[in-house]
């Protein structure tokens, strides 16, 4: 069963990455998303906890919980797969700046294509992987779907708005097919990963991610530090799957560990919203009326 289902797996995979980040292109508005990257404190705090304090974050509680060895490699690659696409719909949630997503989706989707490919061959260990290997299905899955969405939307916005309900709806489809497969090839190993340290493992690590990049964006607004914390609590399950998928004969136990991270993040994300949002709205300044 398993060898039938997972290449539908692969292809609903593909086509709910690609249609996300196909989905991201046509909306991305190029005015908001360089006004944060103007943003050079932004900029530099992206890039810093996203591809060196998180992986090495993940790799340090893979080493310190004694985990075995393919779970070990499934954190590792989470690790080094920041942003999920529906990252937006959270951060306008917790009113996040929605120019500032679009800068770092934009930062995160093309490092991800350019640093994945040369840290999972060193990081993840018990993983044969080359870095072409790895780098293949992120072009196919996150770059190029980006890059022709941003190419329709700059030729022309009408065009873009016509196809995006298109590409939304194809999104949407895949997600549904990916999350049923994934029941039924992965639910059955999923309900047995409790005495693995493998829930534990991923709790503190998204309870760690989610706080500590929020407060250390010191002198930051909380519209800005929100979507540091969501964007990088949040992992791109596609991107973290895609080296398991390109190698045949891969353990199912680190795939089991990606695909587990999929709610969990989900709700830390959540709480990322709640909690900072309503210490925001607390120590927000009280509006003087004094004078109306």
């Amino acid at each position: 069963m398993t060898e039938l289902l997972m290449p539908l797996l692969k292809i609903s995979l593909v086509i709910f990455m690609a249609g996300n980040l196909m989905d991201m292109g046509l909306r991305l508005d190029a005015t908001e998303a360089l006004r944060g990257l103007r943003h050079v404190r932004f900029v530099v705090l992206t890039l810093l906890w996203a591809f060196l304090l998180v992986p090495a974050l993940a790799y340090g509680i893979a080493h310190v919980i004694p985990l075995d060895e393919p779970y070990a490699l499934g954190l590792v690659l989470l690790g080094l797969a920041p942003c999920a696409p529906f990252v937006p719909a959270l951060v306008a949630k917790g009113n996040g700046d929605l120019g500032f997503t679009a800068a770092f989706m934009l930062l995160t989707a093309v490092g991800t294509v350019i640093l994945m490919p040369l840290a999972v061959p060193v990081l993840a260990k018990g993983l044969t992987v080359t870095a072409w290997s790895v780098a293949k299905p992120l072009l196919v899955m996150v770059l190029i779907p980006l890059a022709i969405g941003m190419a329709i939307r700059r030729v022309s916005v009408d065009r873009a708005d016509r196809l995006l309900p298109i590409v939304k709806k194809a999104a949407a489809v895949a997600a549904v097919a990916v999350g049923l497969l994934c029941i039924v090839i992965y639910g059955k190993g999923m309900l047995s990963l409790g005495g693995s340290f493998a829930v534990a493992s991923q709790c503190l690590f998204f309870a760690i991610v989610a706080a500590a990049t929020y407060f250390t964006a010191v002198g930051m607004r909380h519209e800005e530090r929100i979507v540091l914390s969501v964007g990088l609590t949040t992992r791109n399950i596609g991107a973290a799957l895609a080296p398991l998928l390109a190698v045949p004969d891969t353990g199912q136990e680190a795939a089991l560990m990606v695909v587990l991270a999929l709610p969990l993040m989900v709700v830390f994300a959540q709480l990322s919203v709640k909690l900072f949002g309503r210490r925001a709205a607390v120590n927000a300044p009280a509006t003087d009326v004094s004078g109306a």
